[in-house]
């Protein structure tokens, strides 16, 4: 009996042990699932992303193609290309705010719009096509024809491609160098990312009317090239205006086929002939072996003017990159 009365003042007087809250502490399965250390795991990202877009994309081409404005369709197809550059844009800023970033970071900074990497890119731009259709000419495959517009109808014209090929731009730059290629690089790197997007660039220009492979890998290896921009720019500025200048330049002023499709509304009544693996064809002058030459030696031009990577993802340090992939590679 006293025993059984000691047992148990002592047991009584023992202390309480401390709760154990680290089964509670532990993050939810779906936590694990979707979210690793620095947020959102970019699988999921790239997969939310591309759902958000290819929804959006449809609504918005219904809607621009709802109404006949007629002139040939030009302004529906310049709505398209709006919706098109605002359906890339929102799942973008829906999923920056999941991930805790600046809209910013996904290499298009609003504050740097317009700035001076978009005129220089421009620049860039214009030049390399005119080398390339110099080179046509010189060689008695292209012939730059008369002019086809006369009066306020060259202004009103240049004007309009000028504006659809800057939502050109702005939407192929952001939805495949854009977040795509922040989160990609996040999963596997920057260059595996940029071949990853670049081939999807090439394959896209797939459902242009006349396009042929040589044209779909000249798109690639100018994607490509425009990933170079955005490792040493830092963001995208520049690789839109390189973007709209080539194709103002290649639809409009030059007035030869864009990736197999002839606009209307170009200045001159131009004309490619001879072989088509010279001139380029049907496809223009991206299906000619010259743009491989032309690219070729606007990257390393590119690459002398810009030495020194810029683009940050995920806390990786910008540096001087000298072994970064020539343009021999593409």
């Amino acid at each position: 009996m006293t025993d059984a009365v000691n047992n148990s003042e002592g047991t009584a007087h023992e202390p309480l042990a401390s709760p154990n809250f680290s089964a509670a502490a532990q993050p939810s399965y779906a936590g694990t699932l979707f979210f690793g250390p620095d947020g959102l795991r970019p699988g999921w990202g790239f997969l939310f992303y591309t759902l958000g877009f290819y929804a959006l994309q449809r609504s918005a081409n219904r809607l621009a193609w709802a109404h006949d404005f007629g002139t040939h369709g030009l302004w529906s197809t310049l709505f398209q290309e709006l919706g098109d550059f605002v359906s890339a844009v929102l799942p973008a800023l829906l999923l920056a705010k999941i991930e805790r970033r600046p809209f910013g970071a996904y290499a298009l900074p609003p504050r740097q719009a317009f700035g001076k990497l978009f005129w220089v890119g421009s620049a860039w731009g214009f030049v390399s096509i005119s080398a390339l259709l110099g080179a046509l000419y010189g060689l008695h495959v292209f012939s730059f024809g008369h002019l086809a517009l006369h009066g306020l109808r060259i202004a009103r014209f240049a004007a309009f491609w000028a504006v659809m090929f800057l939502f050109v731009g702005l939407f192929e730059e952001f939805l495949l160098r854009g977040y795509t290629q922040f989160t990609l690089t996040r999963g596997i790197g920057f260059w595996p990312a940029a071949v990853v997007l670049s081939s999807a660039f090439g394959l896209i220009h797939f459902w242009n009317g006349g396009e042929q492979w040589t044209g779909l890998l000249a798109a690639a290896a100018i994607g490509f090239f425009l990933c170079l921009t955005l490792r040493r720019t830092g963001n995208l500025w520049f690789a839109v205006g390189f973007h709209a200048a080539w194709d103002w330049g290649e639809t409009f002023f030059y007035s030869v086929p864009d990736s197999g499709m002839v606009a209307p509304g170009h200045l001159l009544s131009s004309s490619l002939h001879g072989a088509p693996w010279l001139s380029g064809g049907s496809v223009g002058p991206e299906g000619s072996v010259l743009c491989f030459v032309v690219i070729a030696i606007t990257w390393i031009a590119f690459g002398r003017t810009y030495p020194e990577a810029k683009y940050v993802v995920a806390g990786i340090e910008p540096r001087t990159e000298p072994a970064e992939p020539q343009p021999s590679s593409l």
